[in-house]
């Protein structure tokens, strides 16, 4: 599985800032007034979130995302099994209420 493909996906989306695009880590910054459009296309590839923005995160998500930050209540967490792995999206937004960071990886077998 290759995050760069995964990133094809968003490309009609603004970027505000790419910090780091490589084959199973992500992370590019986003406006947060455009976040549901980004929340949209992540589920039509990883589904539901398995933690959505409000609800408090369970233990499978914070184990999951513990080496990446962890994740918490403001915060979205996607999740989806492929090729043997395991791909994670967050959506992590900023103090400021303009900006959100959108972290993507994969875990290991």
């Amino acid at each position: 599985m290759d995050l760069k493909q995964i990133i094809e996906r968003f490309s009609a989306l603004n970027i505000q800032e790419k910090r780091t695009i490589e084959e199973e880590y992500v992370e590019i910054v986003v406006l947060t007034k455009e976040v549901a459009e980004w929340s949209q296309v992540a589920s039509e590839f990883f589904g539901p979130a398995i933690k959505p923005t409000g609800a408090k995160p369970d233990q499978e998500s914070l184990q999951l995302t513990q080496s990446f930050g962890g994740i918490r209540d403001n915060q979205t967490l996607f999740k989806k099994e492929l090729d043997g792995k395991t791909a994670i999206a967050m959506f992590w937004p900023w103090q400021d209420g303009v900006h959100t960071t959108l972290k993507m990886f994969v875990l290991p077998a």
